[in-house]
């Protein structure tokens, strides 16, 4: 199979589908690798070191777009990328359909196979190809949310872990999963004041067993969540639906009872955000003020730190990519029912059933694609 990457272009973009070491491997198993010039600049990766891994350069996305059976890429296609995918052709990369209605409506016109890192399962039900990302995310949350709470940034001025004789900052936590419990261990690590919201019991166990009295736990509910935001110096939103639009669980009423200055980073804004007056940000500028509380909601947090965050992806991408290109999507999906979660259009239809039923289109099994 001829494979390529390119170079993303969304705004502070700077990670790469595919390193050269991942390119390597693809090669020694068998496939032609082809990379857009200077797509891994951004990690530090230079042209000749995916030609020393064996990998074609080309001049431009759409060389890599006509000549590529898939093509490996790390954020949703743009819109010009959008309009150079083919009936058939395999993309492989982070989609976040659910709150994107015009890159599905274009996904689908192309009859390209998409497949989405993010709704992609394993043995336990969890999202292994999201995973690392949570992390980083999770992580990068409280390093945002510190930066925003300084006054200069349009914050409380509040120092997270404060200092002898002058309280910490309370940080507040929506969601106890990956993203969650990266951004606990930050929190609590610098010395904040940190609980933590969830409605499974046993997240709550677990979390409560794992950081003992440097976090709280609290069960979330309408009041809960209400007292828990009001108190907060940052809310962290961390919620997740797989494939599905995120539930907008702090209304700007709440906002209303925040101290002025407070800061609200939604990591859930891929998937439309958990907080009712998100909307997405950029790195060129990754705040803006709502009722005197500042939101920081960039929809691609882990680009910041692109090295790090293209290691931790193709850490857990190639393996996938590597049975697609040995064995064709279609016999990949077969062999592993967790990679075929993963199919979210194919051949003009919807084939992820959240994705379908939150933006109105007819359901197609996978299945049917698979048959």
């Amino acid at each position: 199979m001829r494979v390529g990457t390119v170079r993303e272009i969304k705004n502070h973009e700077y990670r790469v589908g595919l390193t050269p070491e991942s390119a390597r491997e693809l090669v020694a198993h068998g496939a032609e690798v082809m990379v857009e010039t200077k797509a891994g600049e951004g990690i530090g990766s230079h042209d000749h070191e995916y030609e020393a891994a064996g990998a074609t350069i080309v001049a431009d996305a759409k060389t890599v777009f006509a000549e590529a059976e898939m093509v490996v890429k790390v954020k949703e296609p743009q819109p010009a990328e959008r309009a150079m995918l083919r009936e058939g052709q395999v993309l492989f990369t982070y989609l976040h359909l659910a709150p994107d209605p015009e890159q599905t409506k274009d996904l689908v016109a192309s009859k390209a196979t998409c497949i989405a890192y993010e709704t992609v399962t394993d043995a336990n039900g969890q999202l292994p190809l999201l995973k690392p990302m949570s992390q980083v995310a999770g992580r990068m949350s409280v390093q945002a949310g510190a930066s925003a709470l300084e006054k200069a940034h349009g914050g409380r001025g509040v120092l997270l872990g404060g200092v002898p004789g002058v309280a910490p900052a309370n940080v507040t936590i929506i969601g106890g999963g990956v993203v969650g419990f990266n951004a606990a261990q930050m929190a609590a690590g610098l010395g904040a004041q940190v609980t933590i919201l969830d409605r499974d019991p046993e997240v709550l166990e677990r979390l409560g067993n794992y950081f003992e009295a440097r976090a709280v736990t609290r069960f979330s509910n309408r009041a809960n969540l209400a007292e828990c935001v009001a108190q907060a110096d940052l809310v962290i939103g961390a919620v997740l639906i797989p494939g599905g639009t995120a539930p907008k669980l702090v209304t700007r009423a709440m906002l209303k009872t925040m101290q002025p200055g407070a800061v609200l980073v939604d990591v859930a804004i891929d998937q439309g955000g958990c907080f009712e007056t998100s909307k997405a940000t950029t790195h060129d500028d990754p705040t803006y003020m709502v009722d005197g509380v500042v939101h920081y909601c960039v929809a691609n947090m882990p680009g910041a730190v692109a090295r790090t965050s293209t290691y931790a992806l193709n850490n857990v991408t190639l393996p996938h990519a590597l049975k697609i290109a040995e064995l064709g999507w279609r016999e990949a999906l077969r062999r592993n029912p967790h990679l075929a979660e993963g199919l979210n259009v194919w051949n003009g239809s919807v084939t992820y059933q959240a994705v379908a039923e939150d933006l109105g289109y007819d359901y197609v099994p996978v299945e049917r694609a698979l048959a």
